[in-house]
């Protein structure tokens, strides 16, 4: 039964971008294009609340099941603003610095913590802080043209940034990541698919809206399925990997042993039986 608290707790109204949905799919569009879709400091805020908005009404019925994260214009994500942020930095004491480094690293685990799959729609440049929320969706969807810059070592800073150091070994391997982070060089799109950091290149050259279609396809497919059965299983991804096997496999044991007392289990076979599609709760 939906707790009418959630089904009722309003969505945040952003003002640094967008936020809507359609088909059961949230899509959020970041809206610089002139800019690269730079961050600032009020799109980290407001990022970081939708995203755990979004995760306290994942239990709510009617709303959305699955995310694309896009931006609009030819890019993905060029990270954090010159202007807004970058310069900024250099008038804060050590103290200050913290606070903001704080603050980008919430902005992944809301993104982590999120109950909801989230497609990463990454159009030509996904560079640093930009490159970081790419890594954090679940699934990244890559125009044919369309790169990783995780570029901090190029400006002085270290690679390890916003959580990049803990999540990119587990995406690629600690080998790959280690170059990756380490160089801070641009990762193609067919290297990212070679290297498991792509789950899907599309050729945009004659039309770079195609990443964002085959995005929102994927997040469309997941949002139809069982919405239950996905939500625990990025619930599990997330959970086991600060596990050992032994607590993994009873972790599993459990979350498996939920999905089989929720309806969507009887439906699958019912559907099986009667030989139609199953209907989702």
């Amino acid at each position: 039964m939906t707790d009418p608290d959630l089904r009722d707790l309003p969505l945040p109204r952003p003002e640094s971008f967008l936020y809507e949905e359609r088909e059961r799919v949230g899509v959020i569009t970041l809206t610089r294009p002139d800019r690269f879709n730079a961050l600032t400091f009020q799109v980290y805020r407001e990022l970081t609340d939708l995203f755990t908005v979004i995760d306290r009404r994942a239990h709510a019925e009617g709303g959305a099941r699955s995310l694309v994260l896009q931006g609009a214009g030819r890019a993905f994500c060029g990270g954090g603003d010159v202007d807004d942020i970058i310069t900024r930095l250099f008038e804060r004491d050590a103290e200050a610095l913290l606070r903001f480094t704080r603050m980008t690293g919430e902005l992944i685990h809301a993104m982590r913590r999120c109950k909801l799959p989230i497609v990463a729609s990454v159009k030509r440049v996904a560079a640093g802080a930009g490159a970081v929320m790419a890594l954090a969706s679940d699934l990244r969807v890559m125009g044919k043209g369309s790169f990783f810059a995780f570029l901090f070592p190029q400006v002085g800073l270290s690679g390890a940034d916003m959580g990049a150091s803990w999540l990119l070994p587990r995406v690629v391997g600690l080998g790959h990541a280690s170059e990756i982070l380490l160089l801070g060089d641009r990762v193609s799109a067919e290297r990212c698919a070679q290297i498991g950091l792509a789950t899907q290149v599309v050729d945009d050259e004659p039309d770079r809206e195609a990443v964002d279609r085959a995005a929102f396809a994927l997040a469309k497919r997941l949002a139809d399925g069982p919405h239950f059965a996905a939500r625990m299983t990025k619930t599990m991804l997330q959970q086991e990997l600060d596990m050992d096997f032994t607590a993994g496999i009873e972790a599993e044991a459990q979350a498996q042993a939920l999905c089989m007392q929720h309806p969507d289990f009887a439906e699958a076979d019912r559907a099986r039986q009667q030989k139609r599609p199953p209907v989702w709760r």
